[in-house]
């Protein structure tokens, strides 16, 4: 028999209908069995869920604070992109003239936002078209400031034979000026009564390889009577330890627009140390490489000589204070060749030596009381060592000399300005009254004047 059973609390009323199947007892009332449900609410599962959901929030909650950093950085390199792209059409349309510097500069920040975006496109999972199109107008605009940068090369090298021109023209007019309260000093002689005074920097171009190459020298050929066209400079490498190149450049303008020069690549087994090096009568002397020997490197021939410094510590023992591994430093003067250096017996204060030029051995020395690692770099001009000093970040000051003749030392004070912080060498040329100085790359030339010797006190 067939029953169909409603039951809500006492079946009442149905909300479930449900077939069963009954039997009939011994009084004839129709039985059945029907198994309800379990009724008990799931407070654990729901516990759970609220958990989970809670997690879920939390994470919801700290990816939109994300998004929201992320679009503020975004909006402020927009704003920064917009600023370079200007700056990038103004440079186009040729509204300002600029810079290898400014060019360095737009670069730097260029890769700083090409960093971040790229950042951006790892951290957040799929494509983003506000980021792909950002880093798009990135490339681009850092392509354009790259062909920029080619295209003002010839505008600089114009603009530097213009000033080329007009120096030489000013420096025609002052040779032509008379000045009543000194007469002319002739080139490559000491008829006079010491260094007086010196020029503000001029700075002729950064060196070929670029702001990396912080050390190193460059000049003339120092020997008294030499050819005075050719211009040499030698970059460290940014070690700033080993001098392994020089370069041969065989005019004042040839050196300015980069053109026609003879790069000389010196072995590792002969390579040099430290920015004292020195063209000579046509060699290069300095300090061998990891020793305490001075080379003559021949720029004709390519031959090496190489000789004992003895005693003369090396090794960044006692160098000079802005300019390490230069314990051993080679210069000249109208009286031929010198080297500056420190031994341990006068506890590293510096000694001269008086080199000859043939035989590289020091014919005679002069120990002073100047300790070398408190001095900046030093020079000779007509037998007299000076040393300079820091100042600051802008000057420097020579402040000590010492007479190989007179064996007298003293304190002086001509202040001489620089365009970059530290001094890397500096040497005197006879032949043109010059000082040349590397500074952090750049190469730099000073005017010395000297005292009249009717005015030396």
């Amino acid at each position: 028999m067939q029953l169909l059973i409603f039951f809500l609390g006492f079946c009442r009323a149905a909300s479930l209908a449900v077939n069963a199947t009954g039997i009939f007892n011994e009084r004839e009332v129709c039985q059945c069995t029907v198994t309800l449900p379990d009724a008990t609410f799931p407070a654990d599962r729901m516990e759970k869920l609220e958990i989970e959901n809670g997690k879920l929030s939390v994470s919801v909650q700290q990816q939109i604070n994300k998004i929201e950093n992320y679009q503020l950085t975004l909006t402020g390199y927009l704003q920064k992109l917009a600023n370079l792209t200007k700056r990038v059409e103004v440079a186009e349309v040729g509204g300002i003239s600029y810079t290898e510097l400014d060019f360095e500069l737009l670069k730097l920040e260029i890769k700083e936002m090409e960093s971040l975006v790229v950042q951006l496109k790892a951290t957040i999972n799929g494509s983003s078209s506000l980021v792909e199109s950002l880093f798009v107008e990135i490339r681009n605009i850092s392509i354009m400031v790259n062909q920029l940068e080619s295209y003002d090369k010839n505008n600089v090298l114009a603009v530097r034979r213009e000033i080329a021109s007009l120096r030489k023209r000013l420096e025609e007019c002052e040779k032509n000026q008379v000045y009543p309260t000194q007469s002319p000093i002739s080139y490559g002689t000491c008829k006079h009564g010491g260094l007086a005074n010196i020029s503000k920097p001029f700075v002729v171009q950064l060196n070929w390889l670029g702001f990396s190459y912080k050390f190193g020298g460059w000049g003339k050929d120092s020997f008294t009577g030499a050819e005075q066209d050719i211009h040499w400079v030698a970059p460290l490498q940014t070690d700033g330890r080993m001098m392994n190149i020089i370069r041969l450049c065989p005019s004042y303008d040839d050196l300015l627009l980069y053109k026609r020069p003879t790069d000389k690549t010196i072995g590792y087994t002969i390579a040099g140390q430290g920015g004292g090096m020195i063209v000579f009568n046509n060699s290069i002397y300095y300090n061998c490489y990891n020793t305490r020997d001075i080379c003559k490197y021949n720029l004709d021939t390519n031959a090496v000589e190489r000789k004992v410094l003895t005693d003369a510590t090396f090794n960044n023992r006692f160098s000079y204070s802005s300019s390490s591994w230069q314990d051993i430093d080679l210069a000249s003067d109208e009286d031929g060749l010198w080297v500056i250096y420190s031994t341990e017996q006068n506890a590293g204060n510096i000694v001269i030596g008086k080199l000859g030029s043939i035989s590289l051995v020091v014919e005679k020395t002069w120990s002073t009381s100047q300790y070398k690692p408190a001095v900046t770099n030093a020079f000779m001009v007509c037998g007299v060592l000076y040393a300079t000093r820091t100042l600051n970040t802008r000057k420097e000051e020579i402040f000590y000399m010492y007479d190989t003749k007179t064996n007298k030392e003293g304190q002086l004070s001509i202040i001489l300005e620089k365009m970059m912080e530290n001094v890397q060498s500096l040497s005197y040329n006879p032949n043109d009254h010059k000082l040349y100085m590397y500074n952090d790359g750049y190469l730099i030339t000073y005017d010395l004047s000297f005292k009249t010797l009717s005015n030396m006190a």
